[in-house]
């Protein structure tokens, strides 16, 4: 099976209430831990390219690693540019190859946030591409995005509807209280969903398929992992995961993940040297690296996203 576009994907995702698991790729073992992954639990999947991870691996690179593992299954993959900072490298991005794009305009006025999405859905559109737009800015920091909490901003329900309507993009990205990278909340505090700001944009737009950003959870096993053999990440929590299912059952087609599988990785890759500490060949560690981040894919299907078995 090609690669395809989000459009079937979401419209079957709306209807089933359940959500698409869209995950950063950044090299061959991501790549295979997801799809061999989303492959075993039968579910359509996202890979998404970042700013920093077309900046390490090179667009090109990532894109055909993408393809060799469309061959290796024929569960439905469509390969999302993640946060396109403008309409050159969504154009780029189109021209090579990938099947949906997101332009992130939120950070500048809404008339200019409008012009310059409305100009990367005309160019998309005739190519045969799909289009995610934001609005409302979420907290955190993750590769080339960086939000100040002071600045963060929930999503206006009562601006849904104009932005959609003059864009004509494909789904929308709202913030409603998740936050980006893997340092999201303290411990004590009660992070929760704004699943009433969902509810009421999904009311103004019917049908219409709803994106969460910053919807890792933080996975407290592997961060105990990390911090077991020599690690030093902080404590800290996330949108608990029957937060996100919640979402997923509503107008939420979309879920991007990246830090709890960085974190799993990571866990792999520091108890391997502790309990290995002569080895020196990268398929070992890396091979950890890609099992335990393979689980976690999986985890985040069965019981956060509940696509497995909608492929």
């Amino acid at each position: 099976m090609p690669l395809v576009t989000t459009k079937e994907m979401f419209a079957k995702a709306y209807k089933g209430g359940y959500a698409i698991g869209a995950f950063n790729v950044n090299d061959m073992e991501m790549v295979q831990a997801i799809v061999e992954a989303a492959n075993e639990c039968h579910s359509p999947v996202i890979l998404q390219v970042s700013a920093g991870a077309r900046k390490y691996a090179n667009p090109v690179y990532l894109k055909h690693l993408v393809e060799a593992a469309v061959e290796t299954t024929d569960i439905p993959i469509a390969l999302h540019l993640d946060h396109g900072a403008d309409f050159d490298i969504c154009k780029a991005s189109i021209d090579g190859g990938f099947t949906s794009v997101m332009i992130d305009a939120s950070s500048k006025p809404w008339e200019e946030n409008i012009a310059v999405t409305r100009s990367v859905v005309e160019y998309a559109h005739a190519h045969g591409v799909v289009v995610e737009a934001e609005l409302g800015k979420l907290a955190g920091i993750e590769d080339d995005v960086h939000v100040e909490a002071s600045d963060a901003l929930f999503t206006s329900p009562d601006e849904v509807e104009e932005f959609t309507a003059r864009t004509e993009i494909d789904s929308l990205a709202i913030a409603i209280g998740t936050s980006h990278g893997a340092y999201k909340f303290k411990p004590g505090q009660d992070p929760k969903l704004r699943l009433d700001i969902l509810e009421e944009v999904g009311r103004r737009l019917p049908n219409f398929p709803i994106v969460l950003h910053g919807a890792s959870s933080v996975p407290q096993d592997k961060v105990a992992i990390v911090n077991q053999y020599g690690g030093e990440m902080p404590n800290a929590i996330g949108i608990p995961e029957s937060e996100l299912r919640k979402a997923a059952q509503m107008a939420v087609c979309k879920i991007n993940i990246d830090s709890d599988l960085r974190v799993a990785f990571t866990a792999a890759v520091r108890k391997h040297f502790v309990e290995y500490p002569s080895h020196f060949d990268p398929r070992q560690y890396l091979g950890d690296a890609r099992a335990m981040m393979k689980e976690m894919v999986k985890h985040k299907i069965v019981n956060v996203l509940g696509s497995a078995n909608k492929a």
